[in-house]
């Protein structure tokens, strides 16, 4: 397989190659894979963990994973997608082994539903400013249970019903810590550096 051409992940044909290269336990292809997602995924590994070193071990044990569940690929829809989704479950399950997933099952009706509006528009403006490193680190403060919520549905896009069926609490308690790290955010904003830079 010629590596030299930069390789386009949503062309079904090479990705499909590759799939099986990787498959058949060929290294050059394991290591193309790993270093076209390395960058992207340790960012997310990073962002549910809070922690280099513990994003560096999460997203390890997640191209083990993601090698060893490559058969199950069926070359379908985004194979960024199906990578990612993994290694966010690996960060969950991490996070859940550690027992630092507390997340608050009393659901306050009252928080449900805020929305960005809690920020002032100027506030927004700033926030909006940052460069992704710097909500990344606005972000890492908040607890590991509002986190791993604001994550899942600001960043990943998931559905409230779906992080429920994930963390395993209802879609109301995923409203509600949603909320709540929407408000602690707006906290950890203001008592930030970059709200006068």
């Amino acid at each position: 397989m010629n590596w030299q051409s930069s390789i386009n992940w949503s062309d079904r044909d090479k990705v499909g190659r590759i799939v099986k290269s990787c498959l058949n336990g060929d290294r050059l292809s394991q290591k193309v894979l790993y270093e076209a997602f390395y960058g992207k995924m340790f960012a997310v590994c990073l962002r549910y963990t809070g922690d280099y070193y513990e994003a560096q071990d999460v997203l390890h044990d997640g191209f083990i994973k993601i090698y060893s569940k490559l058969e199950s690929f069926k070359n379908m829809g985004s194979f960024e997608g199906w990578i990612r989704r993994i290694i966010v479950n690996n960060a969950i399950d991490y996070i859940k082994q550690r027992n630092r997933l507390f997340l608050n099952h009393i659901e306050d009706k009252r928080l449900e539903n805020i929305e960005d509006a809690y920020f002032k528009e100027s506030e927004l403006e700033k926030l909006n400013e940052l460069k992704a490193n710097q909500v990344m680190e606005l972000i890492q403060k908040l607890s590991p249970a509002y986190r791993t919520v604001f994550n899942l549905y600001v960043i990943e896009e998931y559905s409230h019903k779906e992080i429920a069926e994930i963390l395993n609490i209802s879609i109301g308690t995923s409203k509600s810590n949603l909320a709540k790290a929407k408000i602690r955010l707006r906290e950890i904003f203001k008592e930030s550096k970059f709200r006068n830079e």
